[in-house]
């Protein structure tokens, strides 16, 4: 089978308590809930069984909800008993998802609204290139979920690959 790129479905991430990541995502980021926070215990039934399937014998039940972003990309949000803070949130060597990404062309006024709403901003605004608007920022959720926001298109940024500084 030929390789073709496939549709982003979804992303789960993990949160210390899913009723304020609820308000953060619909408040902040504008998601659409789908399915408001639910718990599935341990007891047998089909979301049970799947879960098992995932997360091993040991696992103990969840909260889960459901949203989606304006171009239909999900987030599962899951609160998991004994979910932990890491002492540091950017584990950027460890292998697995680093961040994820938004567009918005006002880059300024979603950071003012997630540290207004108990996110992070990790760094200043920087631009790509001198000579193009094309602006970005790390921030993080109030959870430790690290999102990247950027004013312009992935293709647009990166069509022409990376440029030196005098471009």
């Amino acid at each position: 089978m030929k390789p073709y790129p496939r549709a982003f479905s979804h992303i789960g991430l993990t949160v210390g308590d899913i009723d304020r990541a609820v308000e953060f995502y619909t408040t902040v980021l504008g998601c659409y809930l789908i399915v408001p926070p639910t718990e599935i215990r341990p007891d047998g039934g089909p979301a049970s069984i799947q879960c098992r399937d995932v997360f091993g014998g040991d696992w103990q039940g969840m909260k889960i909800a459901h949203l989606a972003t304006s171009d239909r990309v999900g987030i599962e949000l899951f609160e998991f008993p004994g979910s932990y803070y890491p002492d540091d949130k950017l584990e950027y060597r460890k292998i697995g998802i680093f961040h994820f990404c938004v567009q918005d062309p006002d880059v300024e006024g979603l950071v003012e609204s997630i540290t207004a709403h108990g996110g992070r901003q990790r760094m200043p605004v920087r631009e790509f290139y001198p000579r193009k608007p094309y602006r970005m920022v790390y921030c993080e959720d109030p959870f430790g979920n690290i999102i990247e926001i950027y004013s312009h298109s992935y293709e647009l940024i990166f069509g022409h690959g990376y440029q030196p500084a005098d471009t």
